[in-house]
């Protein structure tokens, strides 16, 4: 099987596609203190790599196993990346700075499940409101949407925060309460 040139390109391309997905997500898992899980997959990882660059080391004179290895590697990326949206580990913060001050619009995202923190803030062109909103990266884009049908001007800043500690939220999340 290995014999045929076109099997053996799509070998390497697909090996080196799952690596490189399995890599990226490795190296998010390690990011975000998944150390365990992150250590598992690394050891699937590593028989895959070696698997794949092995096949291209035997057969270097393939100059279209190498191109494949490095396609492979690209698509890798772009794959492992996709996989990781679609996980949407963790949390992320969201400060915004509404056009003009709006008491209803917490109140909204309040009711909406989003952790909410706002204040009265002063801008170069009046009053504003700032506000800091906690949720988990699967509502992300649930929470854009929201904010900016509610003031479509407003300016929004986000991060994830490396860690958590207290607040009414943290415990609803525990108890698995949040967007439910």
């Amino acid at each position: 099987m290995l014999e045929n040139s076109f099997i053996m390109v799509l070998i390497i391309l697909l090996i080196n596609i799952v690596y490189v997905s399995f890599f990226t997500i490795r190296m998010i898992l390690t990011l975000k203190g998944q150390r365990y899980l992150a250590a598992s997959l690394s050891m699937i990882e590593v028989v895959i790599y070696v698997l794949g660059l092995g096949l291209v080391l035997n057969n270097l004179n393939e100059v279209q196993n190498l191109i494949a290895y490095a396609v492979g590697y690209g698509i890798g990326v772009i794959v492992g990346m996709k996989i990781e949206e679609k996980l949407a580990l963790g949390y992320i913060t969201v400060n915004v700075i509404t056009k003009e001050y709006d008491k209803n619009l917490p109140k909204v995202l309040r009711e909406k499940g989003f952790g909410v923190t706002d204040w009265a803030a002063h801008g170069l062109e009046g009053d504003r409101m700032a506000l800091q909103i906690l949720t988990p990266r699967k509502f992300e884009l649930k929470l854009y949407e929201t904010i900016k049908n509610l003031d479509p001007k407003a300016f929004i800043i986000s991060y994830e925060p490396k860690a958590i500690h207290g607040g009414f939220w943290v415990k609803s999340v525990k108890r698995g309460k949040l967007f439910s």
